[in-house]
């Protein structure tokens, strides 16, 4: 005995600087301090510090805090085998929204010909998939907050799958323009995936990760012109549109499998469901859990549309309202040009051939060529780069100059598109536009959840989703309709448009980089599991949560 206790004096008493909440002496909540004493143990301490954006390492994950919050441990727990799960569920659910938006493209000109469809109907074909996006995308939202995030997103896959596969039935265009316009219902809820995945993800490793589920996206697109090859020449557009259902179908019978959001579960003051589902990301990540008592910074409404345009996060919501609605309609303009520009040989070609058949260009339709195929897959597979680029410089540049950076290099290639360029520069040029803008994309993707408390998460990402729609819906008038006209004025309206979306990325009053989730939307934007040094330990903090 008298053994043993003179090697417990021999340890060390570790001061931490806490990341949870507790309920304290106000001179330990003053000094931002917390000590473990030990009756006959010397009292001599040794100073833990954590570099600010540091999270607090497993061991010392809150030993001395009697309740702690999910952020801390979510950090706690870390990055294992569970959200290697999730990455892959989550990357089925992209990948088949990438299959169903890459479809248009390729079903558009085959319709037009088929059908013999004029070039409004052709655009309405595909902005009917936008307007049920648009308009579900903030209902979605709403579900997943007031409901669940699983809730919202099991729903959505399922009603995607099922008008998915019966749009393959339609017999004439008025049938496939209503199932098309309800599968992009659908398709509206698929980005709560995202709020789903980065809730479950530490702070270190969210960017890195929400960019890499953008590889599905990628391998999504690549994947539906390769199926496009072989399926068209053979079994025709009918059967494409069945088997672009495969990846929903899998996801629809793996979902099940998706537990709830922890921090949903609490903030809905569900605290049991809560715990259980950390301790099972914990068993299986082999990590332990942080010791005390769950709880929820501060109780509030979920969900409500006027918590986006309070005066901290009115600016924020607008700036990325913008963005998103820019970078939807040059990414999916992009698309529909891209097969227009290939069929047409480069710009100048595209405008000759457009006078030249004024009178009859409503019914004037071409099919993809083999040629054509390659070249769509060529500039395809640029979100591959589009994914590596923006993950090397997200976290050295942040968020916000990185989506800056990707808009302006989208409009200078828009810009030299006027120049009459061969085949090959086209085609690198349509390649390096499309990394960028499908890089901006991604960085939205990431900036969006981490920029919203978790009571508005999933609306702020549903509203800025449902904007990107609006892009999306006007974007096949310009890319198809106005292009007919000139060709120089649909490439200047993208240009102009990703100039003015760099400035409002600019313009954004936050930066989320090295920044935890925030759980309410009272707390100061930030303090969540960002590692404080000496300058932050005058900060006073309540029990609930919010700063004094």
């Amino acid at each position: 005995m008298e053994e043993d206790l003179f090697q417990l004096r021999q340890l060390p008493v570790v001061k931490f600087r806490r990341t949870g909440e507790s309920a304290r002496s106000e001179d330990d909540t003053a000094s931002g301090e917390h000590e473990v004493q030990i009756e006959g143990v010397r009292a001599g301490l040794e100073a833990v510090e954590l570099d600010d954006g540091a999270a607090v390492p497993k061991e010392f994950a809150n030993p001395t805090d009697d309740t702690f919050m999910v952020e801390d441990a979510v950090e706690a727990i870390g990055f294992g085998k569970f959200q290697w799960k999730l990455s892959v569920l989550t990357g089925l659910a992209w990948m088949a929204d990438a299959m169903e938006m890459m479809i248009l493209s390729i079903l558009a000109p085959q319709l037009h010909c088929e059908w013999r469809l004029p070039s409004w109907q052709v655009a309405l074909l595909t902005s009917v998939v936008f307007v049920g996006m648009m308009s579900s995308s903030t209902l979605w939202g709403n579900i997943s907050d007031q409901y669940g995030r699983k809730t919202g997103l099991k729903i959505s896959v399922l009603w995607t799958l099922y008008y998915g596969v019966l749009s393959a039935f339609a017999p004439v265009y008025s049938w496939i323009l209503v199932l098309r316009g309800l599968v992009g219902f659908g398709i509206g809820g698929v980005p709560q995936s995202v709020t789903l995945y980065a809730e479950f993800l530490p702070m270190k490793a969210r960017a890195k990760c929400i960019l890499l589920i953008e590889v599905f996206w990628a391998i999504g697109t690549v994947f539906e012109v390769i199926l496009a090859v072989f399926v068209m020449p053979s079994l025709g557009w009918r059967w494409l549109l069945i088997l672009s259902a495969v990846p929903l179908l899998l996801f629809a019978v793996l979902c099940f499998w998706l537990p709830e959001s922890a921090r949903y579960d609490v903030l809905s003051g569900n605290q049991e469901k809560a715990i259980a589902t950390l301790k099972r990301i914990a068993t299986e990540n082999g990590a332990p859990m942080p010791l005390g008592k769950l709880i929820v910074s501060r109780q509030e409404d979920r969900g409500k549309m006027r918590d986006l345009f309070t005066p901290h996060f009115r600016w924020t919501t607008l700036l990325l309202w913008f963005i998103w609605f820019s970078n939807a309609f040059s990414y999916y303009g992009l698309v529909l040009l891209t097969t227009e520009l290939f069929q047409a040989g480069d710009v100048c070609s595209l405008s000759s051939r457009k006078k030249a058949v004024e009178a009859k260009c409503s019914l004037a339709c071409e099919y993809l060529s083999e040629e054509d195929y390659m070249d769509l897959l060529w500039t395809t597979l640029s979100e591959f780069p589009g994914v590596l680029v923006t993950l090397w410089i997200i976290d050295r540049l942040g968020r916000k100059k990185t989506m800056a950076l990707c808009f302006v290099t989208f409009s200078l290639c828009s810009l030299l598109l006027f120049i009459c360029v061969g085949r090959n520069m086209l085609t690198l040029l349509l390649f390096i536009a499309r990394a960028f803008i499908s890089g901006g994309f991604q960085a939205a993707y990431v900036y969006t959840p981490e920029v919203y408390p978790t009571a508005t998460r999933a609306l702020g990402l549903g509203t800025c989703s449902g904007m990107a729609r609006v892009g999306a819906l006007i974007t096949p008038f310009i890319a198809q309709v106005m292009l007919e006209s000139s060709v120089y004025l649909t490439l200047a309206v993208y240009s102009g448009c990703c100039l003015l979306a760099a400035l409002a990325s600019c313009f954004l009053p936050i930066e989320t980089k090295g920044r935890g989730l925030q759980e309410s939307s009272h707390r100061e934007w930030g303090q969540e599991m960002v590692g404080r040094g000496t300058h932050g330990a005058g900060v006073t903090r309540s029990n609930s949560g919010s700063q004094e």
